[in-house]
């Protein structure tokens, strides 16, 4: 079986074509849960599979986080798959991804900068802390796209200093906080100046923080231009992988479009040869 290692400011994907494949779907859990563990297999945050589009699409992406489950959708991922098809001519600079979340639409920028039309959010909750072991935290929550991808949006000015145990337990708890019924990705963030945001992600499904999360940056600047404190326009955001670009443009105190940008690479290609991976 061939695979493709990509990775997008340090998010890091196999990325598997099912039009050639044709393997049945249930399959992929499996794989997503053997390939995705470092050091036993190829390693990544996700497996990401290129299937027939059934909606009009160029092709159908479908996604399954490093435990199996499935996700509606992936910034930094749909990025990657874009490049993917682009080289791979199943689709041109501009295209239409169908995920589980609604289309996609993607633009090659260079050989490597991919720009997304992220899912805009359905659901928005600006004022809406929470509260872990007594503290309480200043808050958004973020749905995007129909079913909504959640993200929760935390001001945490110290988040860099804090030791990664401590950070992690915050993360890990407001991850599985009862305030997300859906459960959260969980986004750290600190502006450091005009447009220019930190921002560091605990993700559901890796259940540890990733180097970046295109939908969780695209969450953030959502909430903060919603409450005037960015302008919106080709925000910055520097995550523990890189640099990520996000637009949002708002009308009527509503994101109506958000826009991602950011850097791609091709790492590998080879076979599959896992000799524990049971097909």
């Amino acid at each position: 079986m061939q695979f493709t290692k990509m990775q997008g400011a340090g998010n890091d994907f196999i990325v598997m074509n099912n039009i050639e494949l044709k393997l049945p779907l249930e399959k992929f859990p499996q794989m997503a849960r053997r390939l995705c563990q470092r050091g036993l297999s190829i390693g990544g945050n996700a497996l990401m599979v290129v299937d027939q589009p059934t909606a009009g699409g160029d092709f159908k992406m479908r996604f399954y986080n490093a435990d199996g489950s499935v996700a509606e959708m992936c910034g930094n991922g749909a990025r990657c798959i874009a490049r993917y098809a682009y080289e791979s001519k199943l689709a041109g600079e501009s295209m239409k991804i169908e995920t589980e979340a609604g289309d996609v639409f993607a633009w090659r920028k260079s050989k490597r900068f991919y720009k997304i039309k992220l899912n805009t959010p359905e659901v928005v909750r600006l004022d809406y802390p929470v509260e872990v072991d007594g503290k309480r935290y200043e808050c958004s929550y973020v749905e995007l796209g129909n079913p909504g991808l959640p993200h929760a949006v935390v001001r945490l000015d110290a988040f860099q200093e804090m030791p990664h145990e401590e950070l992690f337990q915050l993360g890990s708890q407001l991850r599985w906080h009862s305030a997300f019924p859906k459960g959260a990705n969980v986004n750290f963030y600190k502006i450091v100046s005009e447009d220019h945001i930190l921002e560091k992600t605990f993700e559901r499904g890796v259940e540890d923080f990733t180097l970046a999360c295109g939908t969780g940056s695209g969450s953030v600047v959502s909430v903060l231009a919603l409450q005037g404190k960015v302008s919106g326009k080709n925000i910055k955001l520097t995550v523990p992988g890189g640099e990520l670009f996000v637009d949002a443009l708002i009308e009527n105190g509503c994101v109506e479009s958000l826009y991602l940008t950011g850097d791609t690479n091709i790492v590998a290609a080879g076979e599959i040869l896992d000799e524990d991976l049971l097909l």
